[in-house]
């Protein structure tokens, strides 16, 4: 298995997981991004459902993504941008985005620290 340090974000990661970003309608995303909303709380039940099905590989993306700095995660949500056209990843590779994503990221990591800290008090 890869260790985090090995594993690059790219953007065909982002491309393989474009269902992700569409899925939300882009002016609610505006919105919720505009307001700088804690996303995941409202998921995080099925944020911690999904996660309990990953396969290490996909834990070691998820954890290189949680550690990269947003500014160069925006800049391979531009990259697809430029690509695909999606207005989703144009929103969210906006500098005024920043907030939002490193907000939700770090919500992201309490959920899934917590999740570790339960698994291993068990």
């Amino acid at each position: 298995m890869e260790s985090e340090n090995d594993v690059k974000i790219t953007e065909k990661d982002v491309i393989e997981i474009m269902d992700v970003f569409t899925r939300v309608p882009p002016l609610l995303l505006k919105v919720v991004v505009k307001g700088n909303k804690n996303v995941v709380k409202s998921f995080e039940s099925q944020i911690k459902e999904h996660y309990s099905h990953l396969t290490p590989e996909e834990v070691v993306k998820i954890e290189k993504v949680i550690t990269t700095p947003v500014p160069e995660l925006q800049r391979i949500l531009k990259n697809v941008y430029a690509e695909t056209h999606q207005k989703q990843l144009k929103i969210l590779s906006s500098p005024s985005a920043e907030p939002f994503i490193t907000r939700n990221l770090q919500e992201v990591k309490t959920v899934l620290s917590s999740m570790d800290n339960n698994i291993n008090h068990q």
